[in-house]
């Protein structure tokens, strides 16, 4: 959008917003809650515009929000950054009766892969209460790192009780699409010392690599655990295939765990949730795997 086509927030609605970047820059330190050159020459037009009473309908900013970037502090040792934006413009001519919203995204941590971020970020809610919405972050956050730590003494424990030679073992679904059942299996598998990629909807493919016995206890938690929630006749995942060592033994072809489904092959079907298997094999293929799609799908 032009910023001709913007209209700044009426005086009082833009009080209010100023109003929440100061006392969130008072309760933080310099070193905790930061503004970049575009947001801090933004904010001075507008806290000047509002002090000397020279404000313009129009907006003449170069931007429609004041961006900060927080570092929150989760545990000791630990933190998570935020990008919080505040609007100070409108798109249509007629003034809002009540500021919008600040927005937050978190940005993707270290101890944090991909999918659980996702999965935070979609617990983020917009609220009136900025600082209510950060607390409610953190405390997220921090059952999430809880969650991790307890999770990690369960992979020690599987990890000093599951020995035996590393497998390969595929998993079908007929369907699978809920985006938070498909995160637990990303998120829940390096804590049994998996690897491998989960190919989403319908049909949907698991490949995992690790012991046969780490294997079962990941499957076992998903069934009972995320999938807790869910009909048993819902529960339709078969074990196609479990590759083990020849004389060779079976090797790890995968880095950690992933989802695939966005990355490989174009989506079809009415509502795009039916996967491309040929680019599903060529995929693997190109990882010395291209045989065994056949003989999970036969």
């Amino acid at each position: 959008m032009a910023a001709s086509s913007w209209f700044l927030l009426p005086p009082e609605l833009i009080e209010h917003q100023i109003a929440q970047i100061d006392l969130l820059m008072a309760m933080y330190p310099e070193e905790e809650v930061s503004m970049e050159n575009l947001s801090q020459d933004a904010l001075g037009v507008l806290k000047a515009s509002i002090e000397n009473n020279t404000l313009s309908k129009r907006n003449t900013l170069n931007t429609s929000t004041i961006t900060l970037l927080l570092s929150l502090e989760i545990s000791e040792n630990t933190t998570l950054q935020l990008d919080i934006n505040v609007p100070f413009t409108h798109e249509s001519e007629a003034p809002p009766e009540e500021a919008p919203h600040a927005k937050i995204r978190i940005r993707q941590p270290p101890w944090l892969n991909r999918a659980a971020t996702s999965q935070l970020n979609a617990q983020v809610s917009e609220t009136e209460d900025l600082f209510t919405a950060i607390d409610d972050i953190k405390q997220a956050a921090s059952d999430l790192l809880q969650s991790q730590a307890a999770l990690a003494a369960q992979s020690n424990i599987a990890s000093k009780s599951a020995a035996g030679p590393l497998v390969r073992a595929w998993f079908y679904f007929p369907s699978i699409s809920t985006r938070s059942k498909r995160d637990d299996f990303i998120i829940n598998a390096p804590a049994y010392a998996l690897t491998g990629f989960l190919f989403a909807g319908k049909p949907g493919l698991l490949c995992l690599e690790g012991t046969s016995s780490n294997i079962d206890a990941y499957m076992k938690f998903i069934k009972t655990e995320s999938w807790g929630d869910i009909p048993s006749h819902h529960k339709k995942v078969s074990e196609r295939l479990r590759e083990e060592g020849g004389a060779e033994g079976v090797q790890r072809v995968f880095a950690d765990m992933r989802e695939i489904t966005d990355e490989v092959g174009e989506r079809r079907g009415a509502r795009a949730n039916r996967g491309d298997m040929g680019a599903v094999e060529g995929w693997l293929g190109e990882r010395g795997l291209g045989e065994a799609l056949g003989r999970v799908l036969m």
